[in-house]
């Protein structure tokens, strides 16, 4: 990983000199290579755009424009319907949606209806969609496979789909396709190999009978819901950015999906394998000095989704040789910061943080700053910024 330097640091004070902090800047020279090693690391397997990790649709239209990324993953349909009604034509969900409104509009629109792939795991879902789709256009479904790994009673990944046997996605698919859906896809998503960092050998381990016991899974049901009177399989998506060169070496496989690797966050800093350049981050203003040796920063608090702990907390960039303080952390309103280097800080001067995950960061921001260089070269909006919150 290229870590940010204070020569790094000073580019981007130099860039946003007339922008007012707090702000989030994008470095796109940071993201093309951060996209170019996610290719890289994919080696020929084609990789959808995880969009719940971008956020900014000018940098997902940027991103998609480049060899070897192909169609969006959506985490919410009414995320997708606006993607759609906007020139995307490649949209697989990656969650289900019991939005009724959102799915009564699909069904009614052919353009719609031949853009998006609706995600679903059970028999329940079926009969939710068939309720809620008054339209006449045919739904296309892929079927979310649980790709977690079972030793015994230990589950060893996250708590998805109920989905897991041949027989059982067999079983779904013909359900589907006598309910009168088209059956295109089936997802795996990896996430005790893509979303765990290298921290110890047993996680390394972990990650090795995984992928063991995925490539022989896979394949059997693949076969199985093929065997199905009915059903095309266009898409057999795996992956995430943590395991790209992992789960890509997967011939059932026809894509893999990421997304995160495109901004860097901390979560990815603890992989052996790759580390992407940071290339998301955000300006806080210092405006007030409690005592000797702490700074006080407006705002911060932005704290990342999953297991509660330290690595969800944003971080000051190393470089700058500040930390938080333990028993307050990142805040509503204010982030008190320690270390030698705030006695130098005046107030106005901006601390630089990094998020823990990618796509969160843009959820409080409207716009975000897009630099080349030494200069913001645009200035576009996030999906907030459009008038859009999607969850």
């Amino acid at each position: 990983m290229a870590s940010l330097t204070n020569a790094d640091l000073e580019r981007l004070d130099r860039a946003t000199a007339g922008v007012a902090a707090p702000f989030a800047v994008v470095d796109l020279s940071a993201l093309r290579t951060n996209a170019d090693d996610l290719v890289r690391r994919a080696g020929e397997m084609p990789i959808r755009v995880a969009s719940k990790s971008v956020r900014v649709r000018a940098l997902l239209d940027e991103t998609l424009r480049r060899k070897g990324f192909r169609g969006v993953m959506a985490y919410s349909l009414r995320e997708a319907i606006w993607l759609a009604r906007e020139g995307h034509d490649d949209i697989l969900m990656g969650y289900p949606s019991v939005d009724a409104l959102a799915l009564a509009e699909l069904s009614g629109d052919p353009l719609l209806a031949r853009a998006i792939t609706l995600m679903v795991d059970s028999a329940e879902h079926l009969e939710l969609l068939a309720a809620a789709a008054t339209g006449r256009q045919q739904l296309r479904v892929c079927l979310d496979v649980d790709a977690s790994l079972r030793l015994g009673r230990v589950h060893l990944g996250v708590r998805r789909s109920p989905l897991r046997s041949p027989v059982d996605a067999a079983v779904l698919a013909e359900a589907a396709v006598t309910a009168g859906f088209a059956v295109v896809g089936l997802m795996f998503y990896d996430a005790q190999i893509a979303g765990l960092p290298d921290t110890s050998f047993p996680v390394r381990l972990v990650k090795q009978l995984s992928d063991r016991d995925l490539r022989t899974r896979r394949s059997a049901v693949a076969e199985a819901v093929r065997s199905v009177a009915g059903v095309a399989l266009e898409i057999v998506n795996g992956g995430g950015t943590g395991s790209l060169h992992i789960t890509g070496q997967d011939p059932v496989l026809t894509e893999l999906a990421a997304g995160s690797g495109l901004y860097g966050p901390t979560l990815f800093d603890g992989y052996r394998d790759f580390r992407p350049t940071p290339a998301a981050v955000f300006a806080l203003p210092v405006v007030r000095r409690p005592g000797p040796g702490m700074v006080t920063a407006f705002g911060g608090g932005y704290v990342a989704s999953g297991a509660p702990g330290w690595s969800r907390v944003p971080q000051p960039v190393a470089a700058q040789r500040l930390r938080l303080r333990k028993n307050e952390g990142t805040g509503e309103v204010q982030t008190p910061l320690l270390g030698r280097a705030v006695d130098t800080m005046g107030l106005g001067d901006r601390v630089w943080l990094r998020h823990a995950k990618a796509g969160e960061l843009m959820e409080r921001f409207t716009e975000v700053h897009l630099v080349e260089g030494e200069r913001v070269t645009g200035t576009v909006p996030t999906y907030r910024g459009e008038g859009w919150s999607f969850g």
